[in-house]
């Protein structure tokens, strides 16, 4: 697909006439550059096709250049009108919206209660991933971190926009969101770090005044991930502060939210989430929240997926803004095992964001064994849920994958495709726990609103149970193909074509998955 901007009004406006559809269309105009355009001047744009009629604000992009983005749901012709302070003009233009590229099947949508699907109808898995700040770190190291996600089997990642002061994480960001400068004092070590937590004194940052290219290098990170098919899960707030972006008034938070909706959220691939650890942002208050959702459900067109992702405390998942539940451990040793019982009290999927992390870092919550992290993700998925991954390794360099990205360590992660592959083979979409059989075993089936007969496919899985033979009976005529997984050792084996009850020989070892499939 080919994009040839448009010039109008001696380069006063600049937009391509060609965008698919899900894509994102882009237009720069001149406008007022004295003053405060951040908070003094505004552009809207209302983008008109035959399906849909879509009104989205802009924003002031540094240098005298305002833009707007738009993601056309559409396929056809469509125009644009846009008036504001920002000029003395109003402007309007048309464009074509194309076919969709081959892996560009839209923004990820809730379906079956439960489960997600991309707007095109593919079913959606999430196999996914923490690196906070990995997009604030050098190039080189974003670099390593892309790769190293190009070659996993990750499909979401969760990252900040601030950046992160915490443990194994003291150095400056490559840039800031606003204009000005950090505090003095930039020796921190493990030991006195967190005497600057949540402190400001020192900093000299304009809250009114954005950083145009600390979003722009942020908008690069979103779209490298979209080339790679890889949801960016934004975190919009977070504790670990010692810039003193955790404690801004009402005033600049409204700033900052219309702001980075104005600039990502017709990507395609954005996620939002509201803070990590929302209960830690002492700061903060409930009405706070709400109020920051409400900006959220009315800037955002486009509807992307929304939640907020806890502490100790869980926030109330039943608000109808909250669109799928992000969830941390509630206990270090049983977090998965809680997943079917958390999706039923909230009607909603359940994604694990964080289970605890596999590594050898002194921190209860960072030194699990990759087994373990591999066995928390499949008793996730056959619990009806979405596993998250995170990695926390020490080196010499203090370059962890859970913060700054870079190169993976691990052993889990390595797992990870072929429990992938097991997900996107369940007929129609979605899993839950199936409990029609007895209730030492844990078994998954299709969720039954897919009006499939519950008895087209079964998903067992030993955990760390490890039985030398299991038996099954599920009628008399029914024949299943039977496959042995070997989570860890990534094997599988189909042993053959059983009906009526039937005896399977095991390899009596943790870890092992029996799949049985409907032979038609």
């Amino acid at each position: 697909m080919k994009e040839k901007p448009f010039d109008h009004n001696l380069n006063a406006i600049i937009y391509p006439n060609i965008v698919e559809r899900w894509g994102l269309l882009e237009i720069s105009v001149k406008g007022i550059s004295s003053g405060n355009p951040f908070t003094e001047r505004t552009i809207h744009g209302m983008f008109t096709g035959s399906q849909e009629c879509i009104q989205t604000d802009g924003f002031y992009d540094g240098n005298g250049i305002y833009k707007i983005r738009f993601m056309p749901s559409f396929e056809g012709s469509y125009t644009f009108q846009l008036k504001g302070n920002f000029t003395n003009e109003t402007f309007h233009g048309s464009f074509e919206v194309c076919s969709p590229e081959k892996e560009n099947h839209g923004p990820v949508r809730v379906a079956n209660t439960w489960h997600f699907i991309y707007e095109d109808g593919t079913p959606y898995y999430v196999i996914g991933t923490t690196c906070y700040v990995w997009n604030l770190q050098s190039n080189e190291r974003i670099q390593q971190t892309l790769n190293s996600l190009r070659n996993s089997a990750f499909n979401k990642i969760r990252f900040c926009i601030f950046p992160k002061h915490y443990d194994y994480n003291l150095t400056e960001p490559r840039s800031y969101p606003y204009v000005g400068s950090p505090m003095d004092s930039k020796v921190l070590t493990r030991e006195n770090f967190r005497e600057y937590t949540g402190k400001t004194a020192g900093n000299h940052f304009n809250m009114q005044t954005f950083n145009p290219e600390h979003f722009r290098h942020i908008e690069y990170c979103i779209m490298e991930l979209q080339k790679m098919g890889i949801e960016a899960d934004l975190i919009v707030m977070h504790p670990y502060d010692r810039w003193g972006f955790s404690q801004m008034t009402r005033e600049e938070d409204t700033l900052y939210w219309n702001y980075i909706i104005a600039r990502f959220a017709a990507y395609r691939n954005v996620w939002w989430s509201l803070a990590n650890e929302f209960d830690f942002l002492i700061h903060k208050s409930i009405c706070d929240w709400e109020y920051y959702a409400q900006i959220l459900c009315e800037k955002d067109p486009y509807r992307h997926l929304r939640s907020i992702h806890n502490g100790p405390v869980f926030y109330d998942y039943n608000r109808p803004w909250i669109t799928h539940c992000s969830l941390q451990k509630q206990d270090l040793y049983k977090t998965a095992e809680m997943t079917d019982i958390w999706r039923e009290r909230w009607n909603k999927p359940v994604v694990m964001d964080e289970m605890v992390y596999e590594g050898d870092i002194p921190l209860g919550w960072g030194n699990i064994t990759g087994e373990e992290l591999v066995r928390r993700f499949w008793e996730t998925v056959v619990r009806g849920g979405y596993p998250g991954h995170g990695e926390t390794f020490i080196n010499e360099d203090n370059i962890l994958w859970w913060s700054h990205g870079g190169t993976l360590h691990g052993e889990s992660h390595k797992r990870f495709h072929l429990l992938l592959e097991i997900m996107k083979e369940t007929p129609g979409i979605g899993l839950y726990r199936y409990h029609g059989v007895r209730g030492d075993e844990l078994c998954a089936v299709p969720e039954s609103e897919h009006n499939l007969p519950i008895k087209s496919y079964y998903l067992y899985y030993c955990s760390f149970m490890r039985p030398a033979f299991k038996e099954f009976y599920v009628d008399d005529e029914t024949s299943y193909e039977v496959t042995i997984i070997d989570t860890w050792e990534m094997k599988r084996e189909t042993v053959g074509i059983f009906k009526g009850k039937f005896r399977i020989a095991l390899p009596g070892k943790p870890y092992i998955a029996i799949q049985l499939k409907l032979v038609k």
